[in-house]
């Protein structure tokens, strides 16, 4: 048995897990000592860090350095373009060339997958996975498939824009 403590409030309230999942939450009493609430609605009092010792084990406290790999932080593709979240219904735009996918799968909102730039009132901006309607509204270029190359795609751009309106 794993017993670990996360800090909610400092010196008041932890969350206790057991190799990863929440068991309870712990919380220092101001007038005796601790209080443990489990998931099953059941309250166990302790007097000291001792007894608490005895019943989760003696690193309740210690700090893990273990690195968890939350799944938004995983790399995805569509159609090999990157995208900032794991795609779901993906399709490829045969017309406009582009790799379209949803957030979720039941969705209807159109997610572009890969970098582009979109030329709004203001002039170009850049994209990373932006909504089909918005590429369906203003000019733009991409997909890319690295932010380097959305990057000088975009100087050129503006260079283009720049030398144009001098003329």
């Amino acid at each position: 048995m794993t017993v670990n403590a996360k800090t909610l409030i400092e010196n008041k309230f932890w969350i206790l897990e057991e190799d990863g999942y929440k068991i309870g939450t712990l919380q220092k009493n101001d007038t005796k000592g601790w209080i443990f609430l489990g998931k099953k609605d059941d309250r166990v009092y302790f007097d000291d860090e001792d007894s608490l010792v005895k019943k989760f084990g003696c690193d309740i406290f210690t700090e893990h350095t273990t690195r968890v790999v939350e799944e938004d932080q995983l790399e995805y593709e569509v159609h090999e373009f990157p995208v900032n979240q794991k795609p779901y219904n993906a399709m490829f735009d045969v017309k406009k060339q582009l790799p379209i996918y949803t957030k979720t799968p039941k969705s209807k909102s159109l997610f572009c997958a890969g970098y582009f730039i979109i030329k709004f009132e203001k002039g170009w901006r850049k994209a990373y996975c932006p909504k089909l309607i918005t590429l369906q509204r203003y000019p733009f270029e991409g997909p890319m498939k690295t932010r380097i190359e959305m990057l000088q795609v975009l100087n050129n751009a503006i260079k283009k824009e720049d030398t144009n309106t001098t003329n």
